[in-house]
């Protein structure tokens, strides 16, 4: 439920509800490629859960971290381009300093919180409002996902994002989260503020998902 929750935000799947980030909503599949529609798919990005298939192992770091900038802003040229990818892959923490020829390494090269940094300046540099984040440290150790959650910390703060975070982890939902759903089979059983939920929950199924972290 979880899952398909982040697709229909994310326009992938029909949904009866309505989705509106910064004045715009999706709109029905018969007219999905209008400007509201695309404008949408700018503000809303996604980093998905494994960071070693969701980058394309064929492409470099330059044509992975530049591609929504050839759907959104097709007129940039090319050193255009290659600054706005240097500067995001600066914001999260990667430069040629630390790995010669940056832009022309491929996804193998790097570590998988390193792969995850990517995935990340990818969805950021087309400046969006909203990130969806599915789970996206359960496949890091305990170390690396301290890391790249502190980086989503801070880009929250210095940017101003909201982020839809989706995952299992009751530790990672105090870190990062203001306010939390929690779905059973695909349906939400409770919901409130982080302390609310996760400190008198009221709920079994909260109950449990509670005591199983301590």
């Amino acid at each position: 439920g979880k899952s398909t929750l982040a697709q229909a935000l994310l326009g992938l799947l029909p949904h009866r509800g309505s989705v509106e980030v910064a004045g715009s909503t999706w709109q029905a599949p018969a007219v999905r490629n209008t400007h509201a529609n695309q404008r949408l798919r700018q503000q809303i990005q996604v980093v998905f859960q494994d960071p070693f298939s969701s980058l394309s192992p064929r492409l470099t770091v330059e044509e992975i971290v530049g591609e929504g900038l050839r759907v959104h802003e097709p007129g940039l040229q090319g050193a255009q381009m290659r600054q706005r990818v240097e500067a995001a892959l600066r914001e999260v923490g990667l430069s040629h300093e630390q790995f010669p020829g940056l832009l022309a390494r491929y996804p193998h090269e790097f570590s998988g919180g390193q792969r995850q940094r990517l995935a990340i300046a990818r969805a950021l540099i087309v400046q969006p409002r909203l990130l969806v984040l599915d789970e996206p440290t359960s496949a890091l150790d305990v170390t690396i996902q301290q890391q790249v959650l502190a980086l989503l910390q801070r880009l929250q703060r210095e940017r101003g994002l909201a982020y839809v975070l989706i995952t299992h982890d009751v530790d990672v939902v105090r870190a990062m989260a203001h306010d939390v759903l929690v779905m059973k089979d695909g349906v939400v059983v409770e919901s409130g503020s982080v302390a609310q939920v996760l400190d008198t929950p009221r709920e079994p199924y909260t109950q449990a998902l509670v005591a199983a972290a301590h």
